[in-house]
């Protein structure tokens, strides 16, 4: 089936509500404007039940099916980036220097949608949870809406979401088991020498070299302390040392971040950076500490809810618009919820813009009908009233 028809009806609607949402862009959990906004709407389309407050700003909205059956959590995040916006569209953040440059006002447009038409229709058994979550870019909200219990306090048995594509084609989408996003670490290395007068270092211990060896060590983590077909990242991005030409610094820094698909090829890098730092500092006689934090884990995707997933795209958009795509190394803090419940986290594309992050970046318009008409055709597909619905495979059927 195409886009549903009757999201298809107020496909206008919603651009009108991501317009206004991308004119007031809000940061990390201080979404109030942006929450009280949502909520509106969600009252206004007669959902059942709504829990605002959550995390902060966060709210779960719930709407009540047609028969008993369980519950499927569908989640959008709301937050913006402190980015000056740069697109010149006649919608631009009225906000200087925060502006949805990632999308995720057409992902909570996108949520919205399907929540009217749920709202609606009631086509399916149990019950929706709709997750519109604060603080995706900075503050792991989505870990602590977990951690504020809402699995457990809805019964949530499977969750779901999904991020805009730029670059990929409008409209398709992209979806598999496993790993499909990395977890992160960030590292900070202070070394700590004997600064001096540059003419004569003799006087002095230096800071650089150690820190010009520990970074090339670093680098060797990749190329012989990981398995060859575990993907990792390490990159040194910050170098900090000293002021002057003439004069040998006493403190040397550098930073970076870790990327991995697997959580325990993150905890081995932490230890061999420790061997590394530890190693080369009582080599050339310097001080050495560092500093490991832990980001968001690896998103990895229940392969029952992948395949769930790639069903309900294929009748929503044709099966030659749907693929595997590639797990990518930036981090989702939608990791968090599928730790706690099975699921999956897919991709639509949107065509050819500038890229998430980017000041020039916008969502379009044009797929968020797409969007909406996969969320609620998965909740129809997954939760399908008696007589109407899914072989225990996830086949469709007619009866």
């Amino acid at each position: 089936m195409p886009v549903i028809n009757r999201i298809a009806d107020y496909a206008e609607d919603m651009r009108t509500w991501r317009h206004w949402l991308h004119r007031h862009p809000e940061l990390g959990f201080a979404l109030h404007r942006t929450a009280g906004f949502v909520a509106e709407r969600l009252r206004a389309f007669g959902v059942d039940e709504i829990h605002e407050g959550i995390a902060t700003t966060g709210i779960v909205a719930l709407i009540n099916g047609r028969g008993e059956g369980p519950t499927i959590g569908l989640r959008a995040d709301m937050d913006a980036l402190p980015i000056q916006e740069l697109s010149g569209v006649d919608h631009a953040s009225e906000t200087p220097g925060v502006m949805h440059a990632c999308g995720h006002d057409g992902h909570t447009t996108m949520l919205l949608g399907a929540a009217r038409y749920l709202a609606e229709t009631r086509n399916f058994s149990g019950r929706v949870a709709l997750i519109f979550q604060p603080a995706e870019e900075d503050g792991a909200g989505g870990d602590v809406m977990v951690k504020a219990g809402i699995m457990e306090r809805f019964a949530i048995a499977r969750v779901f979401g999904m991020h805009n594509a730029p670059e990929n084609p409008a409209g398709h989408f992209a979806v598999a088991p496993g790993p499909v996003m990395a977890g992160t670490a960030e590292f900070h290395v202070t070394v700590t020498g004997n600064g001096g007068h540059g003419a004569m270092p003799h006087t002095c211990i230096d800071p650089i070299p150690p820190l010009i060896a520990m970074v090339q060590a670093f680098d060797t983590i990749v190329s012989r302390s990981n398995k060859p077909t575990d993907d990792l990242v390490i990159s040194v991005t910050q170098l900090n040392a000293g002021s002057a030409t003439n004069v040998i610094p006493g403190v040397a820094t550098f930073a970076g971040t870790v990327r991995a698909f697997d959580a325990g090829v993150i905890d081995m890098v932490e230890r061999r950076m420790g061997e590394v730092v530890a190693g080369v500092a009582a080599a050339f006689g310097v001080g050495a500490d560092l500093v490991y934090d832990r980001g968001y884990p690896p998103t990895i995707n229940d392969p029952d809810a992948a395949a769930l997933a790639a069903l309900v795209a294929s009748d929503v958009v044709g099966a030659a618009r749907v693929g595997p795509g590639e797990p990518v190394m930036g981090a989702e803090d939608f990791a968090y919820m599928l730790a706690a419940r099975p699921g999956a986290y897919l991709f639509l594309g949107q065509g050819d813009t500038p890229f998430c992050h980017h000041p020039a970046y916008d969502f379009n318009d044009a797929i968020a009908p797409v969007g909406a008409s996969f969320f609620a055709r998965l909740v129809e597909v997954a939760q399908p009233r008696t007589g109407q619905g899914s072989g225990a495979d996830g086949s469709l059927r007619r009866e």
